[in-house]
């Protein structure tokens, strides 16, 4: 099984979070409930097993929480992968949320980049402050090591365009990791 443990704790957050790539038990809590809900829909569009425990500075905002789990993630996702030996590495993906759509494309690479273009017609959803997204995506793409690219095509909810953002990248990452039958790695250079 693929999989990861990490904890990290700071004077911010204290995160313990279980990745299995290959699926398993979901549970997420944050203390910032659009945010669980996002963790969650992200475990299960991608089939992932993921148990994530956030204790953070909430009474400041939720930016510590949001951010810092995501470079736990990330951490997570580097780890179970290992050498990134025998996987698909690519993946593209667009989820339909009602009126919006958004579209995310991956390379597993070992090359942390993030390009995200996305518009959020309300400021929250509920807890959450919809601007924290692109600083949660950032945290996981470049601590996973991988290079991510999101776009909302168009939307009119904040809460729509989010959640398909989030969809739209498990997607991606599930077909990326996908193990193939060769065991190399998927590149001309012969590793990753």
């Amino acid at each position: 099984m693929r999989t990861a443990t990490v904890n990290r704790k700071t004077k911010e957050t204290d995160i313990k979070l279980s990745l299995c790539l290959d699926g398993g038990e979901v549970s997420i809590s944050t203390g910032v409930g659009f945010f669980d809900h996002m963790l969650n829909s992200f475990a299960t569009h991608g089939r992932f097993g993921l148990i994530v425990d956030v204790k953070g500075d909430l009474e400041v905002d939720e930016h510590h929480t949001v951010e810092d789990t995501g470079i736990v993630l990330g951490k997570a996702f580097a780890e179970a992968l290992g050498d990134k030996g025998s996987i698909e590495r690519f993946g593209s993906f667009y989820v339909p949320m009602d009126e919006a759509l958004a579209f995310a494309s991956v390379d597993v690479s070992g090359r942390p980049f993030l390009v995200f273009d996305a518009d959020f017609p309300q400021a929250r959803c509920g807890d959450y402050d919809c601007a924290m997204t692109v600083e949660f995506m950032r945290a996981f793409a470049f601590n996973a090591g991988i290079t991510l690219h999101l776009k909302s095509v168009y939307g009119d909810n904040s809460h729509h365009i989010t959640e398909a953002l989030f969809k739209a990248a498990a997607h991606a990452m599930r077909l990326a990791v996908k193990e193939n039958a060769s065991g190399k790695p998927l590149s001309t250079k012969g590793v990753l």
